[in-house]
């Protein structure tokens, strides 16, 4: 296990502690949002104070089983990313981060594919991870006529990681397409939906993400499931056999919920063949990525570096 940039320790810290005197003043993400919450939450994609911007280097399309995706195509390709945004299955969306996916087309050379899945509550599983493997299948068939480039990599943000991985186990296990995909950048993702231990232990404290929002986001994701049901390896890929998958960079914070989701599934996925990066990122809460601080530029170059080369 690598933990990085401790050296980034006091600015990570004082920034948990802003974000948990501001909760007050943020809608919260409960178990069932009534309407309004859910359509601010959704119009502000992940939470923010306005929309995200909208660039115009993003194109809208359809592909496949008429899924949407946002595609961003740079001067030069060298490959192509098929990118999954987070939300916990019911935010979020293909648009909300324009700014990052063009700033990592242009610096990676990558075009970037960006899904625009079917969100809960009213698509549950299994529509988002569908629209994910129609996603990919398309890609698998079409990025050399599309893009000028077989080389396709995956990748996402907390649920975005979690159907990342799912979209790989489809495609090897539904497909029989197992080396189509060089390499998954897997943050902060969920990966057992039905608890792993610190995200049972981590309490109601208002970051990002706790034990309550994420048993919230299960409920909305997997409706009247159990936790059996939930331990389920279409699910929760922590069960899965992971053999066959790429290599994998996994990153997460030790001030996550989510913090053994990603040690649990770097230690299987390394025994399972693959190679792994493992990033535990000291002081950061869920989704510090998404927040201006020293240790989101060291994130981001540090993504751009490994889908890059691999």
């Amino acid at each position: 296990m690598m933990i990085t940039d401790e050296d980034c320790l006091p600015e990570t810290l004082a920034f948990n502690e802003q974000f948990e005197a501001a909760a007050a003043n943020r809608p919260a993400r409960g178990q069932a949002p009534d309407a309004a919450t859910l359509a601010l939450l959704r119009r502000n994609r992940l939470g923010g104070d306005t929309p995200p911007i909208r660039l115009p280097h993003g194109q809208d399309r359809v592909v496949e089983r008429g899924v949407k995706v946002r595609v961003f195509v740079p001067d030069h390709v060298d490959g192509v990313y098929l990118h999954i945004h987070g939300g916990g299955w019911a935010f979020g969306s293909a648009d909300g981060q324009d700014e990052r996916l063009w700033w990592l087309a242009e610096q990676a050379r990558l075009a970037v594919v960006s899904v625009d899945y079917r969100l809960a509550p009213e698509h549950p599983y299994p529509a988002g991870p569908d629209d994910c493997e129609a996603a990919a299948l398309w890609l698998v068939k079409h990025a050399a006529a599309e893009f000028g480039t077989e080389r396709l990599l995956i990748g996402g943000e907390s649920a975005g990681a979690h159907l990342s991985v799912v979209t790989l186990l489809r495609l090897r296990d539904r497909h029989g397409v197992i080396d189509a995909f060089r390499g998954a950048h897997l943050l902060f993702g969920p990966y057992d939906l039905s608890m792993t231990p610190s995200q049972r232990s981590f309490g109601s404290r208002p970051l990002l993400s706790n034990t309550d929002t994420i048993r919230g986001s299960y409920e909305l994701f997997t409706p009247g499931w159990t936790e059996e049901q939930r331990r389920d390896p279409e699910v929760s890929p922590l069960f899965a056999d992971l053999s066959g998958l790429p290599p994998a960079r996994i990153v997460v914070g030790t001030e996550d919920p989510l913090l053994d989701d990603s040690l649990f599934l770097a230690a299987r996925w390394q025994a399972a063949g693959a190679s792994v990066q493992l990033g535990v990122v000291a002081g950061a809460m869920h989704g510090f990525t998404l927040f201006p601080l020293t240790i989101t530029e060291r994130e981001l170059r540090r993504g751009r570096d490994f889908l890059s080369t691999a």
